[in-house]
């Protein structure tokens, strides 16, 4: 079965309720004439029986009494008293029960004295007046339903538009072409309103496509980084462990009258390759804990005093390093463990950058919600564009920054996982004018977020 358009089914719709209603309407119309017909027949009438009395009292001849009554609607019969018959109503029609007739009996003077008149509503010429009636109601009504549909038509057409480019504009987008809108002149109506919620949808469907390809680019990427670290952990990790292979191979091997010196120099590199593993096991723990959501023991912790107590012990472990702290008193919310982590970090690596000689100047500057701690070196400094690269995982950069041959790559990293982990963060920043080295900021929320 074929399905009608809503075009068709909104203009059949209007189209037999606007015929219904014309012909209620005609039927009406006809139903009334009618009506008032039949009570103007029996006003005629009556006004023709008054002006017959009024006019056999003036004593007017036979021929005038007829020609002033007898009209083209109402027909009239005359008898005199002595027989004579004048008018156009047939004696036949006069006997018809069926039509609106009167019988008079006149007086006065002269001829028309007793005489009897007879008049007749003419039903032939009423009935063809209702005919023509009826007629014309037919030709209105048909012609005024034809200009409805017609009108229908085109205005149910105009006024569909929106939904014809909506179907467009869908099936475009079916087709991949994304990034059109209906964008309606007016939300003010039904249409409006659906083009303007269409559009909203459009939106969110594209929005949520970007952030499903955003999400899947985001897998893949973390999926191939995951690869790559397990692969760079993997190469890191057998480097210590061949040693310590090698070295105890080369103890269990050695004959009995070995040279003390020599096994106990052999032991100490075992031991050392064994704490190089030991300690790239533990930094690859400390990053699943950061993956995996890490647990931080939060305390009210004084910046300054922790700083200015691990300075102490840096100063006695790197006695030709010049060590400065700058900044006054400020309490934060954080792990004093994890933080202790952060800044050993950072200035173990700047004492290996400067290779024990220079200056490390350690400031703390306090915000209304953050505190950063900057810790400052006199080393050859990082480039710009490794400023960010240099916190990824298993990195290492290959100029005198790098001076630690048993060096992972994940100490950084760590140390921005904590850092975040705090609510915080760990950057690179770019020394001040006419400085030289390299600046990190961590900084750290004063309450926990």
């Amino acid at each position: 079965m074929k399905t009608v358009s809503l075009r068709g089914r909104v203009t059949l719709t209007a189209a037999l309720v606007s015929g219904i209603t014309l012909v209620v309407v005609a039927l009406l119309v006809h139903a009334l004439f009618g009506v008032v017909v039949t009570r103007s027949e029996s006003t005629v009438l009556t006004d023709r029986v008054q002006l017959a009395k009024q006019l056999s009292q003036e004593g007017v001849s036979p021929e005038d009494l007829v020609a002033r009554v007898d009209t083209h609607s109402v027909r009239a019969r005359l008898v005199l008293a002595d027989g004579h018959t004048y008018g156009s109503l047939d004696h036949r029609l006069a006997e018809d029960s069926t039509t609106k007739t009167r019988f008079v009996r006149l007086s006065g003077p002269g001829t028309l004295d007793d005489a009897r008149l007879t008049l007749q509503i003419d039903t032939p010429l009423l009935a063809r007046v209702q005919s023509r009636l009826g007629l014309l109601l037919i030709l209105a009504t048909t012609a005024a339903l034809a200009v409805i549909v017609v009108g229908l038509w085109l205005l149910v057409r105009r006024a569909l538009a929106p939904l014809d480019t909506m179907t467009r504009l869908a099936r475009d987008i079916a087709h991949g072409h994304l990034g059109r809108r209906l964008e309606p002149d007016r939300t003010d109506t039904e249409l409006g309103r659906t083009a303007a919620a269409f559009d909203e949808m459009l939106d969110a469907l594209e929005g949520a496509l970007r952030d499903t390809a955003a999400a899947e680019a985001r897998a893949r990427a973390s999926e191939q980084q995951i690869r790559v670290f397990v692969g760079d952990a993997a190469h890191e990790l057998r480097t210590p462990i061949t040693g310590v292979r090698s070295l105890a191979e080369a103890v269990f091997h050695q004959p009995a009258d070995t040279d003390p010196e020599d096994r106990q120099r052999m032991l100490l590199l075992l031991v050392r390759e064994t704490q190089r593993a030991g300690r790239l096991v533990d930094d690859l723990l400390d990053l699943a804990r950061i993956d995996a959501g890490l647990q931080l023991r939060r305390e009210p912790v004084d910046l300054h005093a922790l700083a200015s107590t691990h300075l102490e012990r840096m100063r006695m472990l790197h006695p030709h390093t010049e060590f400065q702290l700058i900044g006054d008193p400020v309490t934060v919310s954080a792990d004093p463990e994890r933080v202790t982590q952060i800044l050993t970090n950072l200035l173990t690596n700047a004492c290996q950058a400067m290779k024990d000689h220079g200056r490390i100047t350690v400031s703390l500057n306090a915000f209304p919600d953050a505190v950063d701690l900057l810790v400052a070196d006199t080393g050859p400094g990082i480039p710009p564009e490794d400023r960010d690269r240099i916190f990824d995982r298993l990195v290492r950069l290959d100029h005198a920054r790098d001076t630690r041959p048993d060096g992972s790559g994940l100490g950084l990293a760590i140390a921005r996982g904590l850092a975040r982990a705090h609510g915080g963060d760990l950057t690179c920043a770019a020394p001040g004018p006419g400085e030289s080295g390299a600046v990190f900021v961590l900084r750290l929320p004063v309450t926990p977020r």
